[in-house]
């Protein structure tokens, strides 16, 4: 009989310990009286160590702490329980666990042992297992139950004998920006001084707060909240970051009052910081909002991210994605385990479309004619822009918006240092002309005359006019006694379309405007529409405005107004509610000289890890308009006439220059502009060589006066350093 009841006993413990794992819900603790050979008192003790581990899962540390031995809740209070497996779960970036048991084992007569595997998933390192772990029942004195033996040992098996769980994390450095020839805009060399401090361990905290706070940039009462209600009593705390010349000042005061350790850490930098910040953007700490993406894939609120341009578009190919290993060290130092290590992606460096020198050289034109000028329209303009587009595949050569200002300054850690970027940003504030504003892509503007390619596009399209349709231009036109005038008194004679894009006539594209509208209302909208203009272009890497094009829908909608034939007319000249920035105008043209392909502009060129690289800026065609080649011809050889002939609006700005020997075409603009007593908007925009084209321009001055006498000059000097290089001063 006694040897029936020993079988009867093991292959209870192996039913026990071998039937399948679910998850539980808290129930009532059993209450029956232990023996130490019952069957019952086992299952009672097996139950407890599941609703231990169940109200784990749940992350219900009340309940968990509940379930501890009398002693064990004295020795460990509610509120040290939480924070050790708080800090535990924290340093292995937890999200949840699944356990398996495996076997109940008896150890004497009041100790059984739950042997279990677990396993963790992580943020970072994915999940991993922790095989053969044993939880200890007891049976309490206190009440006569089953309760939990609980020690550190129950977090990892080692932190039992005062090992520490540490994650050691691989936060790759974010990757180097660079121009399209190789040369360094952005890269991670700048340098700043961690702070970090032992909470346990500080002399004296009123002094240390007090330094701290002087010393990394935070009130006292941030610096207390961090300590003493953020952190965990044996926390090393981060406290926050020295710059540079602080550290040599101060270091030894922190040290001293702190006890604090310090550590380089890599910052932004870019060498050029004032060469083009509305292309390259900035970076700086996540909003609230981006924390738990950031968080979900190893990041966190301290993590540097894009903030604005390719710094913001690109974060995710810059930053890489952060990886580590997970161990437990010994009280001496000592690796004891590793339980789980995942490797970081590794960053990927971006090449930009941008020429460095063109860039570099177009922001000098600018600035030297604001100075040159500064009698005249340079007091009174805001800003400027121009933008080199490669007409056959949309990347951006230079992408200059005037003024500029130092990109060092927007990140957290300067490299202009902190004094310094404060300066900046308040004159930033203060600044009327919006230097941030990236012109290029943000402003938009009425275009003037550099809108009637659209128009002749539209006037040939349509059927309407024929490329030999003439009109005869006296200098006024005229319908109902709504008088309209040319810019040239008297007039230009006979025109076609050829000969009105090269002598800019206005009254033929009244005319134009006019007719095209008494034929359909919608014409003229549809192709510039059709032309790309009111709509985004389609860049991806800054943000742009999709400015307007009228219509007689959105003219009723936003100003209750029905559509009239004034609007057309207007149009047609690029008046009146048209708003364009000068990207959609060049991509316009672009489109005129390549066949009538409307391109994605394209600012990356490259991604990858030095000489392993991938084409991004492949060419990608938004539209193809299918706008004819007899048509494109006829606009390119009144455009190519408006440099090259006596008549033409711009003939007499390129005479002599070395560009006549490749061929320029271009055209001139002169955009009215809202507010009373203000100077026109000047517009040129060229492409080049006349013959096989390679790249077009556009340059925009806001308010300084006729496009032919201010933005063409600029054109002319930016165009002959790309083709001849500088000239000896």
């Amino acid at each position: 009989m006694r040897r029936f009841g020993i079988i009867a006993f093991v292959i209870l413990i192996v039913l026990v310990g071998c039937r399948p794992q679910v998850a539980h819900q808290a129930e009532p603790l059993p209450t029956i009286q232990p023996s130490p050979t019952s069957p019952a008192d086992l299952e009672a003790a097996d139950r407890v160590a599941r609703l231990y581990l169940d109200a784990w899962r749940r992350q219900d540390f009340d309940a968990m702490h509940s379930l501890l031995t009398f002693r064990n809740q004295e020795s460990t209070p509610l509120e040290t329980f939480r924070s050790l497996y708080d800090q535990a779960q924290t340093t292995m970036t937890f999200r949840s666990i699944h356990y398996t048991a495996k076997s109940l084992l008896r150890e004497g007569v009041r100790i059984v042992v739950f042997n279990y595997d677990m396993t963790f998933d992580t943020r970072i390192l994915g999940q991993f297992t922790d095989t053969d772990r044993e939880l200890r029942m007891v049976i309490d004195p206190e009440n006569g139950e089953w309760r939990v033996a609980w020690s550190l040992a129950d977090i990892f098996r080692e932190m039992g004998n005062g090992a520490t769980l540490v994650f050691e994390p691989q936060i790759p450095s974010r990757a180097n920006i660079y121009d399209r020839d190789g040369e360094v805009l952005a890269d991670q060399n700048g340098r700043v001084v961690r702070v970090f401090v032992s909470n346990e361990d500080i002399p004296d905290r009123p002094a240390c707060f007090q330094v701290l706070s002087e010393t990394v940039d935070k009130d006292f009462e941030e610096i207390v909240d961090l300590f003493d209600v953020r952190s965990g009593v044996n926390w090393e705390v981060d406290a926050g970051v020295m710059e540079p010349a602080v550290f040599l000042q101060r270091n030894a005061e922190v040290e001293e009052k702190c006890g604090a350790e310090f550590r380089q850490q890599a910052t932004r930098r870019y060498l050029r910081g004032s060469l083009m910040p509305h292309v390259i953007g900035h970076v700086g700490y996540p909003d609230e909002d981006e924390i738990d993406d950031l968080e979900a894939i190893g990041f966190n609120a301290e993590t540097i991210i894009g903030k604005a341009g390719i710094e913001e578009s690109w974060n995710d190919t810059l930053a890489g994605q952060p990886g580590g290993r997970l161990v437990i060290v010994s009280p001496t130092g000592e690796r004891l385990r590793t339980l789980a290590e995942v490797r970081s992606q590794i960053p990927e460096s971006l090449w930009l479309t941008i020429d460095s020198g063109l860039q570099e050289y177009a922001l000098r034109v600018l600035g030297e004619a604001y100075i040159e000028n500064s009698g005249t329209w340079g007091a009174t303009s805001a800003g400027s822009s121009v933008v080199v587009m490669d007409v056959n595949n949309g990347e951006i050569l230079a992408m200059a918006s005037y003024p500029t200002f130092e990109g060092n300054a927007q990140n957290p850690f300067p490299a202009v240092g902190r004094e310094v970027a404060d300066l900046v940003l308040e004159d930033l504030a203060e600044d009327d002309r919006v230097p941030q504003l990236n012109r290029p892509t943000q402003g938009v503007y009425p275009t003037g005359s550099v809108m009637k390619i659209m128009s002749s596009v539209a006037a040939l399209e349509s059927g309407v006019y024929i490329d030999e349709t003439a009109y005869f231009c006296n200098g006024i036109w005229n319908h109902n006694g709504d008088f309209r005038y040319d810019w040239l008194a008297g007039g230009h004679g006979r025109m076609t379309v050829q000969s009105a894009v090269t002598n800019s006539c206005n009254p033929f594209y009244y005319e134009v405007g006019f007719r095209l509208n008494a034929e359909d209302p919608y014409l003229l909208s549809k192709y510039a529409l059709l032309m790309g203009l009111g709509d985004f272009t389609g860049l991806t890497d800054i943000e742009e405005s999709p400015g307007n094009i009228p219509t007689p829908d959105n003219v009723l909608q936003t100003s209750g107004l029905p559509w009239s034939y004034a609007f057309a007319v207007n149009l047609s000249i690029g008046q009146g509610e048209v708003q364009a920035s000068p990207l959609q105008m060049v991509r316009m043209y672009a489109a005129v000289v390549n066949g009538g392909y409307l391109l994605r502009p394209q600012l990356v060129r490259q991604r990858g890890i030095l000489d392993q690289r991938t084409i991004v800026a492949e060419r990608d065609v938004i539209k193809d308009t299918e706008v004819s080649a007899d048509t494109l011809n006829v606009i390119r050889g009144g455009m190519c006439d408006v440099i090259s002939t006596r008549t033409g609006t711009a003939s007499h700005i390129f005479r002599n220059s070395p560009l006549l020997d490749i061929g320029v075409c271009g055209k001139t603009g002169t955009a009215q502009a809202p507010g009373e007593g203000a100077q026109p908007h000047s517009w040129f925009i060229a492409y080049a060589p006349a013959d096989d084209p390679q790249i077009a321009i556009v340059t925009m001055v806001e308010n300084a006066g006729d496009g032919s006498a201010i933005a063409a000059p600029l054109t002319r000097q930016i165009l002959e350093y790309y083709y001849f290089g500088p000239f000896d001063e």
